[in-house]
C-alpha cells in the first residue's frame, strides 16, 4: 500500500532537549513580526544554522520504517542553505522538516483569520504534501490539516496555499512538507503573511426576522409520491422514492411509486419502480448512478408474530434515463439497511432485517468495479448485527464508526457506538454513548470539515418503551487514538417543551458555511411533532436556538438535505393513523439575506484527481471553497453526508482549490463545490466529478 501523510504521526524529540533548545531560541531570536503583511515565519530562508548543524526553529520529523535522509543543502532557491530530505523507498510512513513546536518558532495566528502559506520547493515525487498542525489551548498540539499535494518538478517552484480560518481556542500553528513516497524534496524561502481582511460594507439586511432566523416556504405543490427516500442526484434534480409507501394496500395492489423533482420548474417525472423499495438502502456511486439495495417482501403478519421481511433485490438508478437498472441480488434480505461507499468506490451494506424477518447478521459488499454484489464466501463476516439503518460512518482510514444512530432496537449489547474494520473483521467498542437504547432515530453528522473527523450524534427516543425524546448530543473525535464520545450540547427546546423535552426523527444538514442545519422531529413514536430548528457551529460546540421553523409537521419518514442553490428542502411526515404529509417546504438560512452571492465563473475541469489543484475563476473576494457530498437520506440516516474543506492558493480571482489526496476523506462519485464570500454567502453550487 502506498504510504499516505494522513496516516502519519509525527515524531516527537526528548522533552528534556526540547525545553531547552526554546529556552536557547528565546535569548536569541527577535519578536515575530504580527502585522498583516510580513513574514511570520522565524528564520525562513533557513540560512541560520544550529548546533546541530540543521536550521534553527525546524526539526527532522516523521515516521515509519523507510530509509531517508535529512540533508542542509547548498542547492538552495536563494541564500546559501535548503533542506532535502530523500527517501528510498516508498514503504509505511513519512519524513517533514517542521517548525519547532515552541513560543518563539511556531508563528502566531489569530482565530478567525486566514493566512498564506508559500514555500518553494523542487520534488521528484508526487507524494508531496504542505502539512499544518496548530497548538489548542486546550489539547495542546494537534493535526489540522494536509493544505496542498505538490507538482514534481526539477526546477524550484512556489506553491502558496491559503488555509482554512483558524479554529477558535487556537493561539499558534507550524507547517512544513511531508514527503511519503519514495523521492528526494527539497525546500527553501518558507513565508507566512496574515492576508485576512475586513468585510466590505454591505447594506443592513432589511429581510426583518430572516436575517437572523431564516424563513420558510411550503410550495404550492405537492410530491406524487410518499416520500421514504430522497437522494440530490448529480444533476440538480431530486429522486423520492416510495415503493409501497408503508400503505399495505399499495403493496397488497403492487402500487410501487418512484418521482423526480426538478427545482428548476416544480414539476415531478414519475418514474416506473420495479419492486418494493419501501425502506431499503440506497448510495450515490462514483459515477453519479444510485444504487439501491434491498426494501420490503412483505407486511407484518395480522397477528403480530412475523415482522417485515425484507428484499434480496438490487437496482441502480440512472439520472441520464431516469430508469432502474437490475443488478444481482444481495446475499441476503434487507429491510432498513445500511449503506456506506468506500474510498475505492465500493460499497458495504450493514443490518436491517432479513428474508425471514430476523435481524441480518451478514456484511454484504458491492464491488463496483464488477458492479455486483459479492457472495457470502467472498465477502469478509463478522456475523454480528448491527440494528436497523446503522449509521456508518467512513474514517480517514479506511474503517468504519458505527455512531449509535440506529432506527429501532431495544437492550442492544455493547456500548452502544464501534469502530468496524472491514479488512481486519474487527469491531472495536467505542464508549462514552450516552442513553444508547434512546438513539432510536437520532442522527449522526460527520461536522465539517470531514478533515477534522469529528462527528455529532444528536437527539432520540425509543419505540418500545415510547419515552419522551431526548435532548442530548454526543461529540467524538476519531482522531484520537482511542476515540470516545463526550456530552455535547443540549438540543434547544421546542415551543411548549419541558426542560428535558426533545427530538426523535430529528434532520441534521451540512451547510456551505460550515454550520449544520438542524430541524423536524417529534417527542414520541409517530406522535406530537417538535416545532423547533437550531444551528450548530462545529467551530464553538454551540447551539443557535430560535430559528424559523417548518410549519409542517416532520416526524416519522421525514428527511431535510441540501440543495445546490444553498437551501434546505423538508419532505414526508407519516404519523400513527397511516396519513402521509406530501407538502414540500424549502428552507433559506440567513446566509441567503445578507448581501450578493459570490460568482463561481468558470471551473474549467470538473473531473478532479486526488491530490490535485483545480483551477476557477470567481468574480471577488472568497472566505473558503469546499466540497458537499449530495444527500441520500431516510429514516435520519445519511452517513455519507461529508463537507471536504479545499484549502486555496489565491491570484487575485483566479483560485487554486487543493483537493485532498486521500479517497477515504473524499469518497469518489459528485460533489456540490461551494464558494463563501466575504460576507458569508455562498455561492450556487457547481458540480464537480472526484476521483
Amino acid at each position: 500500500m502506498t504510504p499516505r501523510p494522513w496516516l502519519s504521526r509525527r515524531n516527537r524529540r526528548d522533552l528534556g532537549v526540547t525545553l531547552i533548545l526554546s529556552l536557547l531560541l528565546l535569548l536569541a531570536l527577535p519578536t515575530l513580526p504580527v502585522s498583516a503583511g510580513a513574514n511570520l515565519v522565524a528564520n525562513g530562508g533557513l540560512e541560520s544554522v544550529g548546533a546541530d548543524g540543521f536550521p534553527v526553529c525546524w526539526e527532522r520529523s516523521g515516521w515509519g520504517d523507510s530509509p531517508y535522509t535529512f540533508d542542509v543543502t547548498a542547492q538552495a532557491h536563494t541564500g546559501a542553505r535548503a533542506m532535502q530530505i530523500t527517501l528510498a523507498q516508498s514503504t509505511t510512513g513519512d519524513r517533514k522538516a517542521m517548525m519547532l513546536e515552541n513560543p518563539s518558532c511556531a508563528p502566531n495566528v489569530s482565530p478567525g483569520h486566514q493566512y498564506d502559506l508559500s514555500v518553494w520547493y523542487t520534488t521528484t515525487t508526487p507524494n508531496t504534501a504542505m502539512t499544518v498542525f496548530r497548538h489548542d489551548v486546550a489539547q495542546g498540539w494537534v493535526y489540522w490539516t494536509d493544505l496542498a499535494s505538490l507538482p514534481v518538478t526539477t526546477t524550484y517552484q512556489q506553491q502558496t496555499v491559503r488555509t482554512p480560518q483558524v479554529p477558535p481556542g487556537t493561539d499558534q500553528i507550524v507547517w512544513g512538507v511531508t514527503l511519503y513516497g519514495a523521492g528526494t524534496l527539497r525546500t527553501d524561502d518558507y513565508r507566512m503573511e496574515d492576508v485576512t481582511q475586513p468585510s466590505p460594507g454591505t447594506t443592513a439586511c432589511t429581510a426583518g426576522a430572516a436575517c437572523t432566523k431564516g424563513a420558510w416556504q411550503v410550495m404550492p405543490f405537492d410530491t406524487p409520491v410518499r416520500a421514504i427516500h430522497a437522494v440530490v442526484l448529480h444533476n440538480g434534480d431530486v429522486l423520492l422514492v416510495a415503493g409501497s409507501g408503508n400503505n399495505l394496500d399499495d403493496f397488497a395492489a403492487g402500487t410501487f411509486k418512484t418521482a423526480v423533482y426538478h427545482p428548476s420548474t416544480g414539476a415531478f417525472t414519475n418514474v416506473a419502480t420495479p419492486a418494493d423499495l419501501f425502506c431499503a438502502g440506497h448510495v450515490q456511486l462514483a459515477d453519479g448512478r444510485v444504487l439501491v439495495m434491498g426494501g420490503n417482501k412483505d407486511y407484518p403478519s395480522a397477528d403480530g408474530t412475523v415482522g417485515y421481511k425484507g428484499l434480496r433485490d438490487s437496482f441502480v438508478f440512472d439520472p441520464a434515463t431516469s430508469s432502474y437498472e437490475r443488478v444481482n441480488d444481495m446475499s441476503a434480505g434487507s429491510w432498513y439497511p445500511s449503506a456506506t461507499i468506500l474510498g475505492n468506490g465500493d460499497v458495504i451494506s450493514l443490518g436491517g432485517l432479513n428474508e425471514d424477518s430476523s435481524g441480518m447478521v451478514a456484511t454484504q459488499y458491492f464491488d463496483a468495479s464488477e458492479e455486483r454484489w459479492l457472495g457470502l464466501g467472498e465477502a469478509n463476516q463478522t456475523w454480528s448485527f448491527w440494528g436497523l439503518y446503522p449509521s456508518m460512518i467512513l474514517m480517514q482510514d479506511g474503517r468504519l464508526f458505527y455512531t449509535g444512530s440506529h432506527v429501532f432496537g431495544n437492550g442492544l449489547p455493547g456500548t452502544g457506538a464501534s469502530i468496524y474494520d472491514y479488512g481486519a473483521n474487527t469491531i472495536t467498542p467505542v464508549p462514552g454513548l450516552r442513553n444508547k437504547d434512546e438513539r432510536d432515530q437520532s442522527m449522526s453528522v460527520l461536522l465539517p470539515p470531514a478533515q477534522d473527523q469529528r462527528v455529532l450524534t444528536l437527539g432520540g427516543g425509543n419505540i418500545d418503551t415510547n419515552p419522551d425524546a431526548n435532548r442530548l448530543t454526543d461529540l467524538i473525535d476519531l482522531k484520537q487514538a482511542a476515540p470516545a464520545y463526550t456530552a455535547g450540547p443540549l438540543l434547544p427546546t421546542g415551543v411548549g417543551q419541558t426542560s428535558t423535552q426533545g427530538k426523535m426523527y430529528v434532520s441534521a444538514v451540512l451547510l456551505p458555511d460550515g454550520k449544520v442545519f438542524e430541524t423536524g422531529g417529534a417527542l414520541h413514536n409517530r406522535a406530537d411533532p417538535v416545532y423547533e430548528a437550531s444551528m450548530f457551529d462545529p467551530a464553538t460546540d454551540t447551539f443557535t436556538a430560535g430559528l424559523a421553523t417548518d410549519p409542517v409537521p416532520r416526524g416519522y419518514h421525514s428527511s431535510a438535505f441540501l440543495l445546490p442553490d444553498g437551501r434546505v428542502m423538508a419532505v414526508g411526515n407519516n404519523p400513527g393513523d397511516g396519513t402521509f404529509d406530501t407538502r414540500v417546504s424549502v428552507y433559506s438560512p440567513p446566509y441567503l439575506f445578507r448581501g450578493a452571492r459570490p460568482q463561481i465563473l468558470t471551473v474549467p475541469d470538473n473531473t478532479w484527481a486526488y491530490g490535485s489543484a483545480n483551477t476557477i475563476t470567481v468574480d471577488g473576494p472568497i472566505l473558503k471553497a469546499e466540497l458537499i457530498r449530495p444527500a441520500a437520506v431516510t429514516h435520519s440516516s445519511d452517513p455519507n453526508q461529508r463537507f471536504v474543506d479545499l484549502p486555496m492558493t489565491v491570484t487575485g480571482n483566479t483560485i487554486d482549490l487543493n483537493l485532498t489526496s486521500n479517497p477515504n476523506l473524499a469518497p469518489p462519485g459528485w460533489y456540490m463545490l461551494f464558494v463563501v464570500g466575504a460576507n458569508g454567502v455562498p455561492s450556487v453550487a457547481k458540480w464537480v466529478k472526484v476521483g
